[in-house]
C-alpha cells in the first residue's frame, strides 16, 4: 500500500456526481474522510441531502464475527460466481459491468 492514510474522496464525489438533482446520498460505517474539500457548489445546485453516521463497529464485532467464519451459516462462501487471478482483473471488471457469463461476484486471488 503506497498510499496509506491518504483518503481522495473518490467514491463520495462520484456518488454526489451520479445522484439525481432533490436526491440523497448516505455515508455510512467507518470513514475518516478529511483530505479533500467536498464540491459545495455541485451539491449545493443539485439541492443535495447529505445524510451520514458512524457505524458501531465494536458494538457489533464479537456477534457477526462467528457468523463470518464458524463453516459458513450465511452461505457468503459460495456467494462468489467467479474466482479470477489478480492479472484477469481488467476483463473481469468488463464482464462485471455487463453481468455477461452469470457474473454476479467476482474474487480475485493474487
Amino acid at each position: 500500500m503506497k498510499r496509506v492514510g491518504i483518503d481522495r474522496l473518490a467514491a463520495l464525489h462520484t456518488a454526489i456526481d451520479l445522484v439525481r438533482r432533490g436526491g440523497t446520498v448516505s455515508v455510512s460505517g467507518v470513514y475518516g474522510g478529511a483530505a479533500d474539500p467536498m464540491p459545495l457548489l455541485t451539491m449545493f445546485d443539485k439541492r443535495l441531502t447529505l445524510r451520514m453516521g458512524q457505524a458501531n463497529v465494536r458494538r457489533w464485532v464479537d456477534d457477526i464475527l462467528p457468523l463470518l467464519t464458524d463453516e459458513d451459516p450465511l452461505g457468503v462462501e459460495g456467494f462468489a460466481t467467479h474466482r479470477l487471478p489478480l492479472e484477469e482483473a481488467p476483463d473481469a471488471y468488463e464482464m462485471f459491468s455487463k453481468k455477461a457469463d452469470g457474473a454476479v461476484k467476482v474474487l480475485f486471488t493474487p
